[in-house]
């Protein structure tokens, strides 16, 4: 029997859960309660923290505490019940949700699930940019403009820059014809497919200038973009469907017995590449741009 050991990493020593991730991160469709996205996102804060699994041939999960849900992705093939009870530890009252692992006790929620839909890239408007140091200052007033509470600024998307995930990142913005800001989208390689976390859009800014921005990212490598919908959502489900989006398959999280059939206090921390939580239909279609939308109120504002 193989020994288990958790680690947990500061965000300077996050480069190896990263390389983990690229690695089991299919390039078709989410398969995991983490994508480096998701790490790469959680790193524009000082203090981080990810926990990386280790047996003795090598990694075998990563995850963090983001609010109050437990998300993990692990290694194909890995012991998923002896994770689950070392996780146990992290999980005090107030954790009361698990993505991608089978915590003992725990079922999936009976909220409706979130709907991960996908569409084909659209040309994309020549006032789509990649976002520098120059454009850092507009990228976080788009955040701030489109999540009320988000606590985005540039020092710390400087942070998730000079971060292990920064080489993965891929940012777009979208300007208006007068060059004020419209839309944003942040975006993360893993192996083929890139993932597109974190997209919002200016109040003022056109209607589909999230979708461009996110097109933009998506782009850069042929990938196909997708989101995460709440099944709840019609009115927002149903534009996206409008706008050519299929559904490609479904999400539920596992949720402490207190928590079954009680609204989320974390609707906004979407389970977007969420185990055993999660199970996605395998799409044949080119390489997903894996999406992470929000409702326009950020309920957590510092995940936003």
């Amino acid at each position: 029997m193989s020994s288990l050991a958790r680690h947990r990493l500061t965000p300077a020593e996050t480069g190896p859960a990263l390389r983990a991730l690229c690695e089991w991160t299919p390039a078709d469709a989410p398969g995991g309660g983490l994508h480096p996205g998701d790490v790469g996102w959680h790193l524009r804060f000082d203090d981080a923290a990810v926990f990386l699994w280790i047996d003795d041939v090598g990694p075998v999960a990563a995850g963090f505490l983001d609010g109050p849900v437990l998300r993990v992705t692990a290694a194909p093939g890995a012991d998923l019940g002896a994770l689950a009870a070392d996780a146990e530890e992290l999980l005090e009252p107030g954790n009361d949700w698990s993505d991608g692992l089978p915590v003992p006790g725990w079922d999936l929620e009976q909220e409706e699930p979130w709907l991960v839909m996908s569409w084909t890239p659209r040309p994309v408007s020549s006032r789509a940019e990649p976002v520098d140091e120059a454009g850092a200052a507009d990228r976080v007033l788009v955040q701030r403009s489109a999540f009320a509470g988000s606590t985005f600024t540039v020092e710390r998307w400087r942070t998730m820059k000079r971060s292990p995930a920064g080489g993965l990142a891929v940012e777009a913005l979208v300007r208006t014809p007068a060059g004020e800001p419209a839309a944003a989208a942040t975006g993360w390689f893993a192996g083929v497919g890139v993932r597109a976390a974190r997209a919002g859009r200016h109040p003022s800014g056109p209607s589909g200038a999230r979708l461009w921005a996110r097109c933009r990212a998506g782009r850069v490598r042929g990938s196909r973009p997708s989101g995460c919908e709440r099944s709840r959502r019609r009115d927002t489900v149903h534009k996206r469907r409008r706008g050519g989006a299929l559904s490609i398959g479904r999400v539920h999280r596992r949720a402490r017995e207190s928590r079954l059939g009680s609204p989320s206090t974390s609707l906004n921390s979407a389970p977007t590449s969420p185990g055993l939580s999660l199970r996605c239909r395998p799409t044949r279609r080119s390489p997903s741009l894996i999406g992470l939308t929000r409702s326009a109120a950020c309920r957590s504002g510092p995940r936003c």
